[in-house]
């Protein structure tokens, strides 16, 4: 060996030599001391340091638009006389509403139906066919709602099917009652903190659920401009009470404590 490696070896045996004596040495000590554990174990991470409450708040508004599921239904001996029959009802219900002022924008058919009408008294037995379409009115005011809904009959509506209310202010309303989400769920905290002997810090995290939006309507909003023929002829418009519509906000809001 070099003399380098000689030394190499020498101090690698002294270092050696001194770990075992300090291991016995504690060996003794802790022989000498009784032992000291702790109660628990503590996990400490500071990023799940937060509290997470859940809030929804509601605002409620007086809704200012409607949309209306009317039908047109026809009965007749045979189906094509049936067919054509619906059809000319159609056609001039539609020529109402847009007198009425409806935009056809605003008009849609759908769900054209024929069935047959049977006589179970006689074995089942085809007497005539019904044919049935369904016509949705949308961007109707609250102020036209009622004089459409007298007037629509004598146009050849024999089916009203449903009244829908939406707000303009949906969005404004919605803002609102998310503002008072985030202010329920931070008193929620606060007390959480206050009972958990911790400070409430500031929100690192916040998720919104998802929002239905029936009654937010997003539309033309056009006036009517009934014929004054049309106002002279009806009699005293149907009663529309919207009441209100509920909008309501869901969140879920992390707060920082320490």
């Amino acid at each position: 060996m070099t003399s380098i490696q000689n030394f190499l070896s020498a101090a690698a045996l002294s270092l050696i030599a001194a770990a075992t004596a300090g291991c016995a040495a504690q060996a003794q000590t802790s022989q000498a001391s009784a032992p000291s554990f702790p109660n628990y174990l503590e996990v400490r991470n500071v990023e799940q340091n937060v509290i997470t409450v859940q809030s929804a708040e509601t605002v409620k508004v007086v809704p200012d638009m409607a949309e209306i599921r009317f039908s047109v239904s026809t009965q007749e001996k045979n189906a094509k006389t049936c067919q054509e029959k619906n059809n000319e009802d159609l056609t001039r219900v539609i020529q109402f509403l847009k007198d009425f002022g409806i935009g056809e924008e605003s008009i849609q058919t759908s769900n054209y139906g024929m069935n047959p009408i049977y006589d179970w008294s006689s074995g089942q037995t085809i007497t005539g066919y019904e044919m049935e379409t369904t016509l949705t009115v949308s961007d109707v005011t609250i102020e036209q709602t009622g004089t459409l809904l007298t007037a629509c009959v004598d146009a050849g509506i024999n089916n009203i099917n449903r009244i829908s209310y939406f707000s303009s202010q949906y969005d404004t309303c919605y803002q609102e009652a998310l503002t008072k989400a985030i202010d329920s769920a931070r008193q929620k905290a606060q007390a959480i903190a206050e009972a958990g002997g911790c400070t409430l810090g500031a929100v690192v995290h916040v998720e919104e659920y998802t929002d239905s939006q029936e009654a937010r309507y997003n539309g033309y909003a056009k006036q009517a401009s009934r014929a004054t023929g049309m106002a002279e002829a009806a009699v005293d418009d149907m009663a529309v009470e919207p009441g209100q519509v509920s909008i309501e906000a869901r969140i879920s809001v992390d707060f920082s404590i320490q």
